[in-house]
């Protein structure tokens, strides 16, 4: 039997150490499972694997950390249009919780989406999650884009990688400030930063 799950809020300068370390323990276990490449950048105490957030939800239940997801506001380019949104990311649940999902972790922020003004929140995902996003698509007014290649920088300049890649995810659309009809049409998003 599930516990319950209690959803906490966090800005990132709330965070105490302790607070990292769990955290990035929760994104070896959840992470690694998917490849140890995937769990590399939690080592030690780091629980951001690209941008860092500015705003966590963090649900937690009898066993600790149980879902996590990360916001962080950034203006990103669609076919060179500037545009504010709310970045969603860094998300993870914990295996044994499958179910909890996305749309939990979405509700948490609602408010404080909100209350930041942003016209959308965006997020993308690997094309694998197609049929779970959509699921969750079903349930709300999310937007799921295919066919758009997103540019984003490393998250470290290195000397034998070019600074920038350009991947062919899912990219996930939720109305926030604006309708759906406001979101620029392109066939390519430019992050202007790392993935979050």
């Amino acid at each position: 039997m599930r516990s319950e799950v209690r959803w906490k809020l966090c800005w990132e300068n709330e965070l105490e150490l302790a607070d990292h370390v769990e955290l990035a323990e929760f994104f070896r276990k959840t992470y690694g499972p998917t490849g140890v490449f995937n769990a590399k950048p939690f080592s030690g105490s780091q629980s951001w694997a690209g941008a860092r957030p500015e705003l966590r939800a963090i649900g937690y239940d009898s066993s600790g950390v149980a879902a996590h997801m990360g916001l962080l506001r950034r203006f990103i380019k669609v076919d060179g249009v500037d545009l504010l949104v709310a970045e969603l990311g860094l998300y993870g649940v914990r295996p044994n919780l499958e179910g909890l999902g996305i749309s939990h972790s979405i509700h948490a922020l609602s408010p404080t989406l909100q209350e930041l003004q942003v016209p959308f929140a965006f997020g993308t995902v690997r094309p694998e999650l197609r049929k779970h996003v959509e699921r969750f698509g079903r349930h709300g007014p999310v937007t799921v884009l295919s066919g758009i290649s997103v540019r984003s920088t490393l998250p470290h300049a290195r000397v034998d990688l070019p600074p920038t890649r350009v991947e062919d995810p899912l990219v996930i659309v939720l109305p926030v400030g604006r309708s759906m009809s406001d979101w620029p049409t392109g066939a390519i998003i430019d992050r202007n930063g790392p993935e979050l």
